[in-house]
C-alpha cells in the first residue's frame, strides 16, 4: 500500500522504516547521554569508568540498527521514480511526515 502526503506517495514498508530510524536514533541519542563521556576507563577520573558491557552491546545494536534502517531507505526502490533535485524533496518531505514530536527529554534526529 502507497499512502499519500502532503504531495508524495511513499510506501508503507519506506514509511515504517523511517519511522523506526528517527526512533532509533532518538532511543541511541538519550542512552549516549546517560552513559560516561568514555566508553573506556579513565583511570585516576571519577567521571570516567568506562562503559559496562550491556551498555556497549546496546549502543553497538542500536548504532547497527541506524546503519541497516538507512541503508534500507536510501537504497528504496520508491527512489528509482525521481530525478536527483525531487529525490530529495521527497525525501525530506519522508522524514517531515514520519518525524513525531520528540518525547520530554530526548531530542529530535535522523
Amino acid at each position: 500500500m502507497i499512502l499519500a502526503m502532503a504531495g508524495y506517495r511513499f510506501p508503507d514498508d519506506l514509511r515504517a522504516a523511517q519511522t523506526r530510524l528517527h526512533r532509533a536514533t532518538a532511543e541511541l541519542t538519550a542512552l549516549c547521554r546517560k552513559l560516561p563521556r568514555s566508553a573506556e576507563p579513565l583511570p585516576g577520573r571519577p567521571d570516567g569508568p568506562g562503559w559496562t558491557e550491556e551498555e556497549k552491546e546496546a549502543v553497538a545494536r542500536l548504532r547497527t540498527e541506524c546503519v541497516e534502517l538507512s541503508l534500507r531507505i536510501s537504497t528504496h526502490a520508491h527512489w528509482y521514480a525521481f530525478e536527483a533535485e525531487e529525490r530529495v524533496r521527497a525525501r525530506s518531505e519522508l522524514k517531515a511526515v514520519t518525524r513525531t514530536p520528540p518525547q520530554r527529554g530526548t531530542t529530535e534526529a535522523a
